[in-house]
């Protein structure tokens, strides 16, 4: 039993925080400057691979739906005129 124990000791309640929670005004601070065109994404990239920061994991999933959509739209307009310059051609 004293191995069971330890492992118990070990799980979840001995969980501590890494960094700082943010507060609801940092959270409104950091999506006004998410409006912003451009600086939004300047800022996903210094969080994202920057200092340690609350708001790394965020940005980087940011970031990688921003890359996922703009592949799709990249493929997607490409069908689109595809099929249009195919229909000029007759």
């Amino acid at each position: 039993m004293d191995s069971l124990e330890k492992v118990q000791e070990q799980g979840y309640d001995t969980h501590e925080k890494k960094g700082q929670d943010m507060t609801v005004g940092d959270w409104l601070i950091t999506m006004l400057i998410l409006i912003i065109p451009i600086v939004n994404i300047v800022m996903l990239f210094i969080w994202g691979f920057g200092n340690s920061d609350p708001r790394r994991n965020y940005a980087r999933a940011s970031l990688i739906w921003m890359a996922i959509c703009i592949v799709l739209m990249i493929i997607f307009y490409g069908a689109v005129f595809a099929f249009i310059f195919s229909l000029n051609s007759y």
